[in-house]
């Protein structure tokens, strides 16, 4: 993986992208620029179809004639040929002089195996559930509420653990983009100083392996409910970590394992309203040492409507699926200062996320 660049140049690059989109839709008819936005979804659609079928895998030992890559695949020669066609478009997969089609950058992230691979959250967009939680928007958006609760008669959650196979689908999609985001947080924070790190909830803990492996004075305290079936266990023994963590199954809600002197909150507060985020922020605060940092990990949002964020898409989902949402600097700082933190800075790194640091008031 090539280094990282340092999150200022990216932001720069990113604000030079959202100025030649926008000049680019505004060269275009307005209606027709508004008909390519539209049509997005179908785009969505495709990938997902091409990282179902595998076709980036198959491709993986070299181009092959459409005809080929349908037959490998088990697809409609004619079908798939019109697929790749519409995807070439957008630089996922390309033609090359002789007729055979290759891999592309981009259709190299749709192989499962490959570094920080796109497959996961492909398969999970395209989703046919994914596709029927999204149609309830107008829903969410009228009333204030989430919709998923209204259409499963369940809390996503709750959903997702009775459907084990679409809760596979989407933990793994989850995964795939949570561990873009490992990397550009080891690049921009510095953990020497924490003797103790804990990564409450922190899944099979792939962050905080990466603190423990690249500061080795370093213990860790992974909680996570599911900590005894999800692989934890067998992700820090490969990680060479294993000896320096220790593993609690502590969920959201519980008592937070005490003495750390970081805490880790991962993509955590932004799935919760206010009452259940300060909650869980009251918790930690009650088990932090004294001098200990609360390491809030989020999409933290402009104030502003113009201009790119990533986190603008994923609030929507937020409030569509669980009623949580992203929060601007200001929110953080107030809902820190209910819950007896104070807010110190807040550190962006390469990726879209952004790292909260709090102090204990």
């Amino acid at each position: 993986m090539p280094p990282l660049p340092p999150a200022r140049v990216v932001r720069a690059v990113e604000n030079v992208r959202g100025a030649l989109q926008r000049l680019t839709r505004r060269l275009a008819p307005p209606p027709f620029a508004l008909l390519e936005l539209v049509q997005g979804a179908m785009v969505s659609q495709a990938i997902y179809v091409a990282a179902e079928l595998r076709v980036a895998e198959t491709l993986t030992d070299g181009p092959l004639r459409p005809e080929e890559i349908a037959r490998r695949t088990g697809a409609d020669p004619d079908a798939l040929h019109r697929l790749l066609r519409l995807l070439a478009t957008y630089g996922i997969f390309a033609e090359r002089k002789d007729g055979r089609v290759g891999l592309t950058p981009m259709a190299r992230a749709l192989v499962k195996d490959a570094p920080m691979s796109m497959q996961g959250i492909a398969l999970l967009m395209g989703h046919p559930l994914h596709w029927e939680d999204w149609g309830h928007l107008v829903d969410a958006v009228r009333t204030g509420e989430p919709s998923l609760p209204k259409l499963r008669g369940m809390g996503a959650f709750e959903y997702l653990e009775a459907n084990p196979e679409y809760g596979a689908v989407f933990f793994d999609g989850m995964g795939s983009m949570s561990g873009t985001e490992t990397e550009p947080i080891l690049a921009a924070c510095d953990f020497r100083r924490y003797g103790t790190v804990v990564d409450f909830c922190g899944g099979r803990g792939d962050l905080l392996a990466g603190v423990l492996r690249k500061h080795p004075a370093a213990r860790g305290v992974l909680a996570d409910p599911r900590v005894a079936a999800n692989g934890a266990a067998e992700l820090l023994a490969e990680q060479g970590v294993a000896d320096r963590c220790t593993l609690t199954d502590a969920g959201l809600f519980d008592p937070v394992p005490e003495g750390g002197d970081a805490y880790i909150l991962k993509h955590i507060l932004h799935d919760w309203p206010e009452p259940q985020a300060l909650e869980i922020l009251r918790n930690v605060r009650k088990a932090i040492n004294p001098g200990g940092r609360l390491l809030v990990m989020e999409m933290v949002v402009p104030d502003k409507l113009n201009g790119p964020h990533a986190g603008k898409l994923v609030d929507l989902w937020l409030m569509l699926l669980v009623g949580g949402k992203e929060r601007t600097r200001a929110q953080y700082a107030d809902l820190l200062r209910q819950a007896g933190f104070t807010l110190e800075r807040v550190v962006q790194t390469p990726a879209a996320i952004s790292v909260v640091e709090a102090s204990p008031s």
